[in-house]
């Protein structure tokens, strides 16, 4: 039971960087980016690339997938992404999912189609028992990583004069001008950031999700499902929404192994139906 909930925390957590720059750009932003999953797949095949092909060490791989998936962000929102900020939802919606399309045929193209994984440190694989625990070496690493990384998340966005730059263009782009804020360079660094982070959960999840062309549509669902059932008005909404997702997904598979790939869209639905704004949304005033 106690391994079952571990790998559950770790899943949780990986999904959480995999859909946390959904969560900062729908949320704070406003903007639905469905080819989210793209920028973790670039980061993801990066990583194999470096570490499978070129010898890098798996650990110097990770900030260059970070950086690779930030680099492609930055040059997309000044490119493509900025002209689509103010149209609708719809809009958007097709615009992003057409890029999505668009990386599958690439990436099949240069890739080819079938599945990889990233070759991990030896010392990394198996794992060692602690109190009747099954621990997993990579799973661990995993959530130490992910857990500082929600953790700074949070800092930046409610304690820095970055944030709440961030939060005043979201409320009145007009006004945040008024008052001094470059309101395009702080979407680019959000955009970048978000993106980055999205690369560097695809180099984490290599391992244990496996990459191959069409990983951005077989994960954009698990994304949605965070976003939706957390909550877009904060990161705290997201980050316990993964982990409830993560335990319930694995526990499903474990216990009921027939049922267990619904039960994740079995608890959205539940939840949504309870808060239609999310779980953890804040209450609107009347």
């Amino acid at each position: 039971m106690l391994t079952i909930l571990f790998d559950g925390i770790a899943y949780g957590m990986l999904l959480f960087v995999l859909a946390c720059g959904l969560a900062v750009t729908l949320g704070l932003m406003n903007f639905v980016n469905l080819a989210h999953g793209a920028f973790a797949m670039a980061g993801g095949y990066v990583t194999v690339v470096m570490v499978n092909r070129w010898g890098v060490p798996f650990f110097a791989a990770l900030p260059l997938a970070f950086l690779f998936s930030a680099v492609i962000g930055l040059l997309f929102e000044r490119t493509l992404y900025v002209h689509v900020y103010r149209k609708p939802h719809l809009d958007q919606v097709l615009f992003t999912i057409g890029l999505v399309f668009m990386s599958v045929a690439a990436v099949d193209f240069v890739m080819g189609s079938q599945q990889v994984f990233v070759q991990l440190p030896s010392w990394l694989e198996g794992q060692f028992t602690v109190f009747g625990v099954g621990i997993g070496r990579y799973r661990l690493l995993i959530i130490v990583i992910c857990g500082v990384l929600t953790v700074g998340l949070q800092l930046v966005l409610s304690r820095t004069r970055f944030g709440s730059r961030l939060r005043a263009a979201v409320d009145d782009a007009r006004v945040a001008r008024g008052l001094g804020i470059n309101v395009n360079r702080v979407f680019a660094l959000t955009f970048a950031f978000g993106s980055g982070l999205a690369g560097l959960g695809g180099a984490l999840g290599a391992e244990i999700l496996g990459l191959d062309p069409i990983f951005p549509l077989k994960f954009m669902i698990y994304f949605l499902i965070v976003v939706t059932v957390g909550g877009t008005s904060s990161i705290t909404g997201p980050f316990l929404a993964s982990l409830l997702l993560g335990i319930g997904d694995v526990a499903g598979k474990y216990y009921v192994p027939t049922f267990g790939s619904f039960v994740i869209y079995t608890i959205m639905i539940v939840v949504l139906i309870w808060r239609p704004q999310g779980l953890f949304a804040r209450p609107v005033g009347r």
